[in-house]
């Protein structure tokens, strides 16, 4: 578990410790009430009077002892447990073998939700039954109502336990959650700022570089490029998933530049989609490019372009080829090869998206649209 998972964790114990802090006193209050009332069944009475100040006693110190959490130890808990367990067990001295109810009676859920919070599940679990057993064991015949309360007492610590452990985790992941937004909006205000300065000026000292020629066409070529690699940085520092289930779908594009001559360019803003569906996007983009490979060249240049909007998102993928011929799709699907019909219509096609291919003698371009929340579908195919 992370620091951050700690803190949080701690957070919650903390405040359950607080809530536990205040329920003793009740439970307290509760069993000097009853005790004084049925002090006429008791065979000791000095040694009930003992007990009831030992709770009392106890009480005060638990309440101390579990306020901080350097001072919840082992040590304490299982003391805190043994207190318990000692006051039930002396229960038929004091009152004699014939006893309906225990000393301490209720007092004892202060023990049980203890080893519920801190040791969660297993501890409550564990606490309930040897609370349990003890009760069980004093008596001489057991009645319904008996087994009834020793059921409770497994029960209680066992979904006690359970709701803390729960409560520990979504506030860990609520917190990542928040740490997780609070930087996702860091980086689109960095990126903007970026994009609206520095970025814009690289890209004016390279055009205007090119239009004086001679050395400032140099520096215009250098300050291009520095554009394209301040480009990939920003994109770089957006961490492709930004929460449970969600991808940037600009940074996973952007990472198709290591294919050689592809530009990517995406929106100063991430773009989120959830991880199936920006996966099968990212793979049929691909297959566009590989196919670029395949019929243009190698070394074709080949250029990718994200376009977002509220509720949906578009890909151009465009080359400066020759075309594909008139006929070449439906006899490249009748001889079995499914790039085209299966690794790029397919994949968008089973996110509920469109698809459309421009060719011509100045190249092709797919236009690929599909919604921020499509249905996400696993489908392959071998490439045209």
């Amino acid at each position: 578990m992370s620091l951050s998972s700690d803190a949080a964790a701690s957070a919650v114990e903390d405040r359950l410790f607080g809530a536990l802090a205040v329920l003793r006193v009740v439970v307290l209050l509760n069993a000097i009430g009853l005790n004084v009332y049925r002090h006429g069944t008791f065979e000791r009475p000095i040694l009930a009077v003992v007990c009831v100040a030992v709770m009392v006693a106890w009480t005060a110190f638990a309440i101390w002892a579990y306020g901080r959490p350097e001072r919840r130890t082992v040590a304490l808990l299982v003391a805190d447990l043994v207190v318990a367990v000692a006051l039930v067990l002396v229960t038929p001295w004091v009152k004699g073998a014939d006893f309906s109810a225990t000393i301490p009676g209720s007092w004892i859920i202060g023990a049980l939700l203890a080893w519920s919070i801190h040791f969660r599940l297993k501890g409550g679990l564990a606490a309930g039954a040897l609370l349990a057993v003890a009760d069980l064991a004093q008596r001489q015949e057991l009645r319904a109502s008996d087994y009834g309360n020793a059921f409770l007492l497994i029960l209680s610590g066992t979904i006690v336990g359970y709701l803390c452990d729960s409560l520990q985790k979504m506030a860990a992941e609520r917190d990542a959650a928040e740490r997780a937004a609070a930087a996702a909006a860091e980086r689109a205000r960095l990126a903007r700022v970026v994009h609206d300065g520095v970025l814009q000026v690289l890209a004016l000292v390279q055009r205007r570089g090119r239009e004086m020629g001679g050395a400032a066409e140099e520096l215009g070529e250098l300050a291009g490029e520095q554009e394209q690699e301040l480009r990939r940085l920003i994109r770089a520092q957006s961490s492709v998933v930004v929460g449970a289930g969600t991808v940037e779908l600009g940074s996973a594009l952007t990472q198709l530049e290591s294919l050689p001559s592809v530009t990517v360019s995406t929106p100063g803003v991430p773009v989120e989609l959830p991880s199936d569906t920006a996966h099968e996007v990212v793979a049929a983009v691909r297959a566009c490019l590989d196919n670029v490979k395949v019929h243009v060249g190698d070394d074709a240049p080949a250029w990718v372009l994200l376009q977002a909007d509220p509720d949906r998102v578009e890909i151009s993928v465009r080359d400066n080829g020759s075309g594909i011929p008139t006929g070449r799709l439906a006899a490249a699907t009748a001889d079995g090869r499914l790039g085209i019909a299966e690794s790029i219509r397919g994949r968008i096609t089973a996110l509920g998206g469109t698809t459309e291919l421009l060719t011509g003698s100045s190249g092709t371009e797919w236009e690929i649209v599909v919604p921020r929340s499509g249905p996400p579908s696993t489908r392959s195919g071998r490439h045209e």
